[in-house]
C-alpha cells in the first residue's frame, strides 16, 4: 500500500523543484521529506529521484507516480471541499493571495464583512504579484487568489485553475498640479514620451503595462524611481519629481497637489478576478469569499465591464 504522505512529498518535490523547496512549503525538514521519498521507493520498488548536480530530478517512474499523486490529491481535496463540508457553514482556513491594491480595495472590506457576520471562516492574506499568486494556488500553497490582467499584459492561467471575473479597473496618469498636462481631460501615450516616471519594480506586471504604453513609439519611459507601493508613487508625484501610472482600485484620496488624468487610445485597463483550483469549485469557503468579493467590487466606482 502506497502511503499518501509519501506521495504528497513526491508531488511537492515535482512542483517546487527540490527537496529543500518542498520542505519549506510543507513545513517539514528536508530530512523528513527525504525519508518520505525513501519510504515511497521502498513501497513501490522503483527509484523516483536521481541526482542532478546539487539538486534532484524525477525519474520516468517518479514523474508517472507524481502524475497519479496529483490526481489523487485533487480527488481528496474535492472530497473535503464538497461531501465533507457543510455548505451552510463555511469554516476552517482559507489561504488567500492578492496584489496590494486588491488587498486594500477588495480583501480588506471582505474581511470586515466576515467579521461583522461572525463567520467561522479564518482567512490568511499574503500580498504578491499575480504571477506568484497564480503559482501558489496552482501548487496548493493557497486556495484563492485575487489577480489582474492588463489589456496589454495577459496573465497565463494553468489548466487546473478556474478564473472568475470580478470587475474592470482603470489606471490614470498622476501628475503634479503644476504640471503642463494637469489641466487636460485626457492624454494619449504620445503626450507622455518625455516624462520622468516612478514605477513598480522591473518585471512586475504593472511595470510591464507601463512599458507597453510606449511600444512601437521607438522610446521607453524614463523611469528614475522603482517602488512597489503606489502610496510612494503618489508622494513622489506630490513632490513634483515624477509622474506615475496608478490604478483606481484601492487608491486613496489624492492630495490637493496631485491630479489624475485618464489615458486614452488605448485606455489603460485591467480586469480583476479570482482564481482557485477546479477541485475547489464547490467549496463553501471559496463560494463565500468569491460572493463577498463580487459584491464589494460591484459597489466600487470603477468602469463597468
Amino acid at each position: 500500500m502506497i502511503d499518501i504522505s509519501s506521495l504528497r512529498a513526491l508531488v511537492a518535490v515535482e512542483q517546487h523543484g527540490s527537496v529543500v523547496a518542498a520542505s519549506d512549503v510543507m513545513g517539514f525538514s528536508p530530512s523528513a521529506i527525504s525519508q518520505q521519498i525513501k519510504k515511497l521507493e521502498k513501497q513501490t520498488g522503483v527509484s523516483v529521484l536521481e541526482r542532478n548536480g546539487r539538486g534532484v530530478l524525477l525519474t520516468e517512474r517518479g514523474l508517472a507516480l507524481a502524475g497519479y499523486g496529483r490526481r489523487i490529491m485533487g480527488e481528496l481535496e474535492e472530497l473535503q471541499a464538497t461531501l465533507l463540508a457543510d455548505p451552510a457553514k463555511p469554516s476552517g482556513l482559507l489561504r488567500l493571495v492578492a496584489f496590494s491594491t486588491a488587498c486594500r480595495g477588495l480583501v480588506g472590506p471582505m474581511l470586515g464583512r466576515m467579521a461583522a457576520a461572525h463567520s467561522a471562516l479564518e482567512v490568511t492574506v499574503l500580498a504578491e504579484d499575480p504571477r506568484e499568486a497564480v503559482h501558489r494556488v496552482a501548487s496548493g500553497e493557497a486556495e484563492l487568489a485575487v489577480v489582474h490582467n492588463w489589456n496589454s499584459v495577459p496573465l497565463v492561467i494553468p489548466e487546473n485553475l478556474v478564473h472568475e471575473d470580478l470587475c474592470i479597473d482603470q489606471a490614470d496618469v498622476l501628475v503634479n498640479s503644476t504640471h503642463a498636462l494637469s489641466g487636460r481631460a485626457a492624454v494619449e501615450r504620445g503626450d507622455l514620451l518625455d516624462e520622468t516616471w516612478i514605477s513598480t519594480p522591473a518585471g512586475a506586471i504593472c511595470n510591464e503595462a507601463l512599458l507597453q504604453i510606449f511600444a512601437g513609439l521607438g522610446k521607453v519611459p524614463d523611469i528614475r524611481v522603482y517602488d512597489p507601493d503606489f502610496s510612494t508613487h503618489i508622494a513622489m508625484v506630490e513632490q513634483g519629481v515624477a509622474v506615475a501610472l496608478v490604478p483606481r482600485l484601492g487608491r486613496p484620496p489624492l492630495p490637493a497637489g496631485v491630479v489624475a488624468i485618464p489615458v486614452i487610445r488605448p485606455v489603460q485597463q485591467r480586469s480583476v478576478g479570482v482564481v482557485y483550483r477546479k477541485t475547489m469549485t464547490a467549496s463553501p469557503n471559496i463560494r463565500l469569499a468569491v460572493s463577498m468579493l463580487r459584491e464589494i467590487a460591484a459597489e466600487l466606482p470603477l468602469p463597468q465591464g
